[in-house]
C-alpha cells in the first residue's frame, strides 16, 4: 500500500498528512456518511487528538475505529 502526501488546510492553516488510500477512502466515507466536508473531519480529528501523537496516526485510529464500530462483533479477535 502506497502512502500519500496530502495538503489539507485546519483552521486556516495548511499542513500536511500522509496516509494510505485506504485510510483516505474510509475518512471520506465517514465525512459523506456525517455530511461533512474532510477538512470539516479532519479538523475535528485534529481537535480530539493526543498532543503528543501525530495527525496522521489520528485519522488512521480514526477511522479503524469507525470500522470497527461498523462491524459484526463477533468477527473482532479479542484484545489481549
Amino acid at each position: 500500500m502506497t502512502i500519500v502526501k496530502r495538503s489539507v488546510s485546519i483552521s486556516g492553516h495548511s499542513t500536511s498528512i500522509s496516509v494510505e488510500d485506504r485510510f483516505w477512502g474510509g475518512l471520506q466515507a465517514i465525512a459523506a456518511r456525517q455530511n461533512v466536508t474532510v477538512a470539516r473531519l479532519i479538523t475535528q480529528i485534529d481537535a480530539g487528538r493526543n498532543p503528543d501523537g501525530n495527525l496522521s496516526s489520528a485519522i488512521r485510529l480514526f477511522v479503524l475505529e469507525d470500522a470497527l464500530a461498523r462491524a459484526d462483533p463477533a468477527a473482532i479477535p479479542p484484545v489481549e
